[in-house]
Protein backbone atom coordinates (compact mmCIF):
# COMPACT_ATOMS: atom_id res chain seq x y z
CA UNK A 1 0.00 0.00 0.00
CA UNK A 2 1.36 3.45 -0.85
CA UNK A 3 1.86 6.19 1.73
CA UNK A 4 -1.37 7.94 0.80
CA UNK A 5 -3.32 4.71 1.18
CA UNK A 6 -1.74 4.08 4.57
CA UNK A 7 -2.56 7.62 5.66
CA UNK A 8 -6.20 7.25 4.65
CA UNK A 9 -6.43 3.89 6.42
CA UNK A 10 -5.03 5.50 9.57
CA UNK A 11 -7.48 8.37 9.28
CA UNK A 12 -10.35 5.93 8.84
CA UNK A 13 -9.46 4.12 12.08
CA UNK A 14 -9.18 7.41 13.96
CA UNK A 15 -12.44 8.66 12.52
CA UNK A 16 -14.32 5.49 13.45
CA UNK A 17 -13.06 5.77 17.02
CA UNK A 18 -14.22 9.39 17.19
CA UNK A 19 -17.52 8.88 15.39
CA UNK A 20 -19.73 8.39 18.49
CA UNK A 21 -18.45 11.67 19.97
CA UNK A 22 -18.82 13.52 16.68
CA UNK A 23 -22.40 12.29 16.37
CA UNK A 24 -23.03 13.46 19.93
CA UNK A 25 -21.71 16.94 19.12
CA UNK A 26 -23.76 17.21 15.92
CA UNK A 27 -26.91 15.86 17.58
CA UNK A 28 -26.51 18.29 20.48
CA UNK A 29 -26.44 21.13 17.96
CA UNK A 30 -29.20 19.87 15.68
CA UNK A 31 -31.55 17.63 17.67
CA UNK A 32 -31.78 15.31 14.66
CA UNK A 33 -29.82 12.12 14.26
CA UNK A 34 -30.45 12.06 10.50
CA UNK A 35 -28.95 15.53 10.10
CA UNK A 36 -26.15 14.69 12.54
CA UNK A 37 -25.16 11.61 10.54
CA UNK A 38 -25.13 13.64 7.32
CA UNK A 39 -22.88 16.26 8.91
CA UNK A 40 -20.45 13.69 10.31
CA UNK A 41 -20.28 11.88 6.97
CA UNK A 42 -19.58 15.17 5.19
CA UNK A 43 -16.76 15.88 7.65
CA UNK A 44 -15.32 12.42 7.02
CA UNK A 45 -15.33 12.95 3.26
CA UNK A 46 -13.52 16.25 3.73
CA UNK A 47 -10.99 14.66 6.06
CA UNK A 48 -10.43 11.76 3.72
CA UNK A 49 -9.89 14.12 0.79
CA UNK A 50 -7.43 16.22 2.77
CA UNK A 51 -5.63 13.15 4.09
CA UNK A 52 -5.29 11.58 0.65
CA UNK A 53 -4.02 14.85 -0.80
CA UNK A 54 -1.27 15.53 1.69
CA UNK A 55 -0.72 12.25 3.49
CA UNK A 56 -2.28 13.65 6.62
CA UNK A 57 0.81 15.71 7.42
CA UNK A 58 -1.02 19.04 7.49
CA UNK A 59 -3.71 17.83 9.90
CA UNK A 60 -1.72 17.37 13.07
CA UNK A 61 -4.72 17.24 15.39
CA UNK A 62 -7.30 15.04 13.67
CA UNK A 63 -9.64 15.07 16.66
CA UNK A 64 -9.67 18.85 16.88
CA UNK A 65 -10.02 19.19 13.11
CA UNK A 66 -13.00 16.85 13.02
CA UNK A 67 -14.81 18.41 15.99
CA UNK A 68 -14.40 21.92 14.56
CA UNK A 69 -15.42 20.80 11.06
CA UNK A 70 -18.48 18.93 12.32
CA UNK A 71 -19.44 21.96 14.40
CA UNK A 72 -19.08 24.33 11.45
CA UNK A 73 -21.18 22.11 9.21
CA UNK A 74 -23.81 21.61 11.92
CA UNK A 75 -24.00 25.36 12.50
CA UNK A 76 -24.68 25.88 8.78
CA UNK A 77 -27.48 23.30 8.92
CA UNK A 78 -28.87 24.82 12.12
CA UNK A 79 -29.05 28.27 10.55
CA UNK A 80 -30.88 26.96 7.51
CA UNK A 81 -33.22 24.86 9.67
CA UNK A 82 -34.44 27.73 11.84
CA UNK A 83 -37.02 28.93 9.30
CA UNK A 84 -38.33 25.39 8.76
CA UNK A 85 -38.73 24.92 12.48
CA UNK A 86 -40.51 28.26 12.85
CA UNK A 87 -43.01 27.03 10.24
CA UNK A 88 -43.36 23.65 11.98
CA UNK A 89 -46.89 22.59 12.93
CA UNK A 90 -47.09 22.62 16.73
CA UNK A 91 -44.15 22.29 19.14
CA UNK A 92 -40.89 21.03 17.64
CA UNK A 93 -39.24 18.30 19.69
CA UNK A 94 -35.90 16.64 18.92
CA UNK A 95 -35.70 13.24 17.33
CA UNK A 96 -35.52 10.93 20.37
CA UNK A 97 -32.46 8.76 20.86
CA UNK A 98 -33.82 5.50 22.21
CA UNK A 99 -31.42 2.88 23.52
CA UNK A 100 -31.64 -0.30 25.51
CA UNK A 101 -33.01 -3.79 24.84
CA UNK A 102 -35.74 -2.42 22.59
CA UNK A 103 -33.18 -1.76 19.86
CA UNK A 104 -30.79 -3.95 17.95
CA UNK A 105 -27.09 -3.33 18.41
CA UNK A 106 -26.86 -2.21 14.80
CA UNK A 107 -29.01 0.82 15.46
CA UNK A 108 -27.08 4.11 15.08
CA UNK A 109 -28.50 5.42 18.36
CA UNK A 110 -26.31 2.89 20.15
CA UNK A 111 -23.23 4.50 18.62
CA UNK A 112 -23.78 8.04 19.85
CA UNK A 113 -21.86 9.41 22.81
CA UNK A 114 -24.64 11.51 24.34
CA UNK A 115 -23.88 13.80 27.25
CA UNK A 116 -26.32 13.21 30.11
CA UNK A 117 -27.41 16.86 29.94
CA UNK A 118 -28.77 16.38 26.42
CA UNK A 119 -32.15 15.20 27.67
CA UNK A 120 -35.32 16.10 25.81
CA UNK A 121 -36.16 19.07 28.03
CA UNK A 122 -32.68 20.58 27.66
CA UNK A 123 -32.81 20.25 23.87
CA UNK A 124 -36.15 22.07 23.88
CA UNK A 125 -34.53 24.97 25.76
CA UNK A 126 -31.57 25.00 23.35
CA UNK A 127 -34.02 25.55 20.49
CA UNK A 128 -34.72 29.02 21.89
CA UNK A 129 -31.07 30.10 21.56
CA UNK A 130 -29.57 31.67 18.47
CA UNK A 131 -27.50 29.24 16.37
CA UNK A 132 -24.25 30.90 17.50
CA UNK A 133 -25.27 30.87 21.17
CA UNK A 134 -26.31 27.25 20.99
CA UNK A 135 -23.05 26.26 19.32
CA UNK A 136 -20.93 28.15 21.85
CA UNK A 137 -22.83 26.65 24.79
CA UNK A 138 -22.86 23.06 23.52
CA UNK A 139 -19.23 23.06 22.45
CA UNK A 140 -17.84 24.78 25.54
CA UNK A 141 -20.17 23.94 28.42
CA UNK A 142 -21.20 20.44 27.33
CA UNK A 143 -18.23 19.10 25.36
CA UNK A 144 -15.43 21.13 26.97
CA UNK A 145 -13.90 22.82 23.93
CA UNK A 146 -11.77 25.90 24.50
CA UNK A 147 -13.08 29.25 23.34
CA UNK A 148 -10.36 29.31 20.71
CA UNK A 149 -11.76 26.07 19.29
CA UNK A 150 -15.32 27.40 19.58
CA UNK A 151 -14.20 30.51 17.73
CA UNK A 152 -12.83 28.39 14.90
CA UNK A 153 -16.21 26.71 14.56
CA UNK A 154 -18.38 29.82 14.92
CA UNK A 155 -16.12 32.19 13.00
CA UNK A 156 -15.79 34.69 15.85
CA UNK A 157 -13.08 35.69 18.29
CA UNK A 158 -12.60 33.70 21.51
CA UNK A 159 -13.77 36.75 23.50
CA UNK A 160 -16.95 36.99 21.45
CA UNK A 161 -17.57 33.25 21.94
CA UNK A 162 -17.10 33.67 25.68
CA UNK A 163 -19.89 36.26 25.64
CA UNK A 164 -22.10 34.02 23.51
CA UNK A 165 -21.65 31.14 25.95
CA UNK A 166 -22.33 33.40 28.94
CA UNK A 167 -25.61 34.64 27.44
CA UNK A 168 -26.62 31.08 26.55
CA UNK A 169 -25.69 29.84 30.02
CA UNK A 170 -27.84 32.48 31.70
CA UNK A 171 -30.75 31.65 29.41
CA UNK A 172 -30.41 27.91 30.04
CA UNK A 173 -30.11 28.42 33.80
CA UNK A 174 -33.36 30.39 33.84
CA UNK A 175 -35.35 27.96 31.71
CA UNK A 176 -33.81 24.48 31.82
CA UNK A 177 -35.09 22.13 34.52
CA UNK A 178 -32.73 20.98 37.21
CA UNK A 179 -31.71 17.46 36.34
CA UNK A 180 -29.80 16.23 39.37
CA UNK A 181 -32.16 13.38 40.21
CA UNK A 182 -30.67 9.96 40.81
CA UNK A 183 -31.28 7.62 37.83
CA UNK A 184 -32.89 4.99 40.05
CA UNK A 185 -35.30 7.59 41.46
CA UNK A 186 -36.04 8.81 37.95
CA UNK A 187 -36.77 5.24 36.88
CA UNK A 188 -39.09 4.71 39.86
CA UNK A 189 -41.11 7.83 38.98
CA UNK A 190 -41.27 6.85 35.29
CA UNK A 191 -42.59 3.39 36.13
CA UNK A 192 -45.15 4.86 38.55
CA UNK A 193 -46.19 7.33 35.82
CA UNK A 194 -46.74 4.46 33.36
CA UNK A 195 -48.86 2.56 35.90
CA UNK A 196 -50.90 5.66 36.70
CA UNK A 197 -51.59 6.39 33.03
CA UNK A 198 -52.77 2.82 32.53
CA UNK A 199 -54.94 2.78 35.66
CA UNK A 200 -58.29 4.37 36.47
CA UNK A 201 -57.17 6.53 39.39
CA UNK A 202 -56.54 10.06 38.17
CA UNK A 203 -55.53 11.07 41.70
CA UNK A 204 -52.56 8.69 41.49
CA UNK A 205 -51.43 10.47 38.34
CA UNK A 206 -51.98 13.91 39.85
CA UNK A 207 -49.80 12.93 42.80
CA UNK A 208 -46.93 12.24 40.40
CA UNK A 209 -47.24 15.47 38.43
CA UNK A 210 -45.59 18.68 39.54
CA UNK A 211 -48.19 21.47 39.90
CA UNK A 212 -46.42 23.39 37.11
CA UNK A 213 -45.80 20.40 34.84
CA UNK A 214 -45.61 21.15 31.11
CA UNK A 215 -46.77 18.73 28.41
CA UNK A 216 -45.47 19.08 24.85
CA UNK A 217 -46.45 16.87 21.94
CA UNK A 218 -44.87 16.82 18.48
CA UNK A 219 -47.01 15.46 15.66
CA UNK A 220 -45.43 17.63 12.99
CA UNK A 221 -48.79 17.95 11.25
CA UNK A 222 -48.61 14.25 10.43
CA UNK A 223 -50.71 12.91 13.30
CA UNK A 224 -53.06 14.39 15.89
CA UNK A 225 -51.15 16.35 18.54
CA UNK A 226 -51.50 19.53 20.58
CA UNK A 227 -50.58 22.75 18.79
CA UNK A 228 -49.42 24.37 22.04
CA UNK A 229 -47.88 23.17 25.29
CA UNK A 230 -50.31 22.26 28.08
CA UNK A 231 -49.50 23.63 31.54
CA UNK A 232 -50.56 22.50 34.99
CA UNK A 233 -51.10 19.13 36.66
CA UNK A 234 -54.90 19.04 36.33
CA UNK A 235 -54.92 19.83 32.60
CA UNK A 236 -52.05 17.44 31.84
CA UNK A 237 -53.67 14.62 33.82
CA UNK A 238 -56.98 15.06 32.00
CA UNK A 239 -55.15 15.08 28.66
CA UNK A 240 -53.24 11.89 29.47
CA UNK A 241 -56.41 10.15 30.58
CA UNK A 242 -58.23 11.44 27.52
CA UNK A 243 -55.73 9.73 25.22
CA UNK A 244 -57.27 6.40 26.22
CA UNK A 245 -60.43 7.14 24.26
CA UNK A 246 -58.46 6.39 21.10
CA UNK A 247 -58.00 2.77 22.20
CA UNK A 248 -55.91 0.70 24.60
CA UNK A 249 -52.16 1.08 24.61
CA UNK A 250 -49.09 -0.33 26.30
CA UNK A 251 -46.23 1.60 27.89
CA UNK A 252 -42.79 -0.01 27.45
CA UNK A 253 -39.81 1.28 29.48
CA UNK A 254 -36.81 2.44 27.45
CA UNK A 255 -33.84 4.80 27.72
CA UNK A 256 -34.74 8.08 26.00
CA UNK A 257 -31.85 10.49 25.48
CA UNK A 258 -29.87 8.78 28.20
CA UNK A 259 -32.63 8.75 30.85
CA UNK A 260 -35.53 6.45 31.69
CA UNK A 261 -38.50 7.08 29.39
CA UNK A 262 -41.36 5.25 27.75
CA UNK A 263 -42.46 3.90 24.39
CA UNK A 264 -46.22 3.88 23.80
CA UNK A 265 -47.65 1.11 21.60
CA UNK A 266 -51.09 0.41 20.21
CA UNK A 267 -50.93 -3.27 19.46
CA UNK A 268 -47.63 -3.78 17.67
CA UNK A 269 -47.41 -0.21 16.37
CA UNK A 270 -45.23 2.35 18.10
CA UNK A 271 -47.20 5.60 18.34
CA UNK A 272 -44.99 7.78 20.54
CA UNK A 273 -41.76 8.09 22.47
CA UNK A 274 -42.06 9.88 25.81
CA UNK A 275 -39.27 11.71 27.57
CA UNK A 276 -39.94 12.60 31.20
CA UNK A 277 -38.18 15.20 33.30
CA UNK A 278 -38.24 14.45 37.02
CA UNK A 279 -37.40 16.66 40.01
CA UNK A 280 -38.31 16.26 43.66
CA UNK A 281 -39.99 12.92 43.01
CA UNK A 282 -42.45 14.43 40.52
CA UNK A 283 -42.73 14.77 36.76
CA UNK A 284 -42.03 18.36 35.73
CA UNK A 285 -42.14 17.90 31.94
CA UNK A 286 -43.66 15.36 29.56
CA UNK A 287 -42.28 15.47 26.01
CA UNK A 288 -44.18 13.18 23.65
CA UNK A 289 -42.86 12.63 20.12
CA UNK A 290 -45.58 11.34 17.78
CA UNK A 291 -44.26 12.48 14.40
CA UNK A 292 -43.76 9.20 12.48
CA UNK A 293 -40.68 10.60 10.74
CA UNK A 294 -38.98 10.97 14.11
CA UNK A 295 -39.97 7.48 15.22
CA UNK A 296 -38.65 5.66 12.15
CA UNK A 297 -35.41 4.48 13.76
CA UNK A 298 -37.31 3.00 16.68
CA UNK A 299 -40.02 1.35 14.60
CA UNK A 300 -37.37 -0.51 12.61
CA UNK A 301 -36.62 -2.39 15.84
CA UNK A 302 -40.22 -3.23 16.78
CA UNK A 303 -39.67 -6.91 16.24
CA UNK A 304 -37.17 -6.97 19.13
CA UNK A 305 -39.90 -6.08 21.66
CA UNK A 306 -40.71 -8.97 23.93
Amino acid sequence: MNDHGSAVTGLDAEFQALRPRLLGVAYGLLGSLDEAEDVVQDAWLRLRSAGAADGGDEIRDVTGWLVVTVSRLALDVLRSARHRREEYVGPWLPEPLVTGPILTRADPAERVTLDESMNMAMLVVLESLSPAERTAFVLHDVFGLTFAEVGAAVGRSPAACRQLAARARAHVASRAPRFDVDPSEHRRVVHAFARACAGDDIDALLALLDPDVVFRSDGGGRVRAGRRPVLGAAKVARLLFGVRRFGPYEMVPAVVNGWPGLLRYRGDRLVSVIGLTVAGGRVTAVDMVLNPDKLARVTRADETRS
